[in-house]
C-alpha cells in the first residue's frame, strides 16, 4: 500500500493511504452511474415538457438547466463537498493538496481541465499515470499538485507502547527530570533510529538523556530508552515507586 506524508498548516505531519487505482475507478462509476441517472431523469422531465408545447426559449433554458449539473457534476461537487465527488464520498476518498494547504477553486478547476485528457482510452492515460507517478496523481492532479488519498489518516501501531502494571517499581525514579515533550521526541527519535537501524542516532539519543537524568545505565542504549519510556509512563500515571 503506497502511503503519502502532508504537512498540515500546523506543521503536524500526517501520513495517508493514497487512494488505490481499483478505489479511484469505483467512485468514478458511482458518479458515471449518478450521471447517467440525471441524465434519464432530465429526459423524463424533458418530454413531459414538450406535451406541453412549450416556447422556443423555454426549450434553450430547460436544456442549459439540464446540462451545466450534467457536465459540471465533478468540478461543482469537489468545489462544494470539500474535495469529494459522491462516488469519493461512498469509497472514503478525497482530493488534497500536497503542501497540506485546503484546494482552491483553481486547483479544482485545473482538475476539472484536464479531466478530458485523464479519461482518453477509456481512462488508460489517468491509470498509467497514476500507477507510475507513485503519489496517486492523474494528469490533472500533476497540473493542480493535488492528490488523492483515503481519508483516515494511517495509525501506525507503536513499538514501544507501555503495558500498564499496578505494583511496577521504577528503575530510574530520575526520570522526573524529563517532560511530556521530552518523552514525545525520545519515542519519535527512538522509532526513526530502530526503524533505520542507525546505531549512531540510538546512542546519541542514550547519552543526551542520561546526561538530562544523571544516570549510567548498565544494560544497553535500546534496553535503557525503552524503561526510560516504561519508568515516565508508571510515574506520570501516578504509580509510586
Amino acid at each position: 500500500m503506497n502511503t503519502i506524508k502532508v504537512k498540515t498548516t500546523q506543521n503536524v505531519e500526517v501520513e495517508y493511504a493514497i487512494a488505490s487505482v481499483g478505489d479511484r475507478i469505483i467512485a468514478y462509476l458511482i458518479d458515471l452511474a449518478i450521471s447517467i441517472g440525471w441524465f434519464f431523469v432530465c429526459m423524463i422531465i424533458f418530454v413531459g415538457v414538450a406535451a406541453a408545447k412549450p416556447s422556443e426559449n423555454s426549450y434553450i433554458v430547460l436544456v442549459v438547466l439540464f446540462l451545466l449539473p450534467y457536465f459540471f457534476y465533478d468540478l461543482l461537487c469537489e468545489v462544494f463537498l470539500n474535495g469529494q465527488s459522491l462516488g469519493k464520498r461512498a469509497k472514503d476518498l478525497k482530493v488534497i493538496k500536497l503542501n497540506g494547504q485546503s484546494p482552491s477553486l483553481g486547483d479544482y478547476l485545473l482538475r476539472w481541465m484536464f479531466r478530458l485528457l485523464d479519461i482518453t482510452f477509456y481512462g488508460i492515460v489517468a491509470i498509467v499515470t497514476i500507477s507510475i507517478n507513485g503519489k496517486g496523481q492523474r494528469v490533472g492532479d500533476l497540473a493542480a499538485a493535488t492528490s488523492v488519498i483515503k481519508t483516515q489518516p494511517l495509525r501506525r501501531q507503536d513499538p514501544f507502547k507501555v503495558k500498564h502494571e499496578d505494583e511496577y517499581q521504577l528503575v530510574y525514579p530520575e526520570v522526573a527530570a524529563l517532560t511530556d515533550r521530552d518523552m514525545a521526541l525520545i519515542r519519535k527519535l527512538l522509532f526513526k533510529a530502530v526503524t533505520h537501524k542507525n546505531e549512531t542516532l540510538l546512542t546519541r539519543i542514550s547519552e543526551r538523556v542520561q546526561e538530562v537524568m544523571g544516570v549510567t545505565p548498565t544494560t544497553t542504549h535500546r534496553d535503557f530508552l525503552k524503561t526510560v519510556i516504561k519508568d515516565f509512563h508508571h510515574l506520570t500515571a501516578g504509580v509510586e515507586a
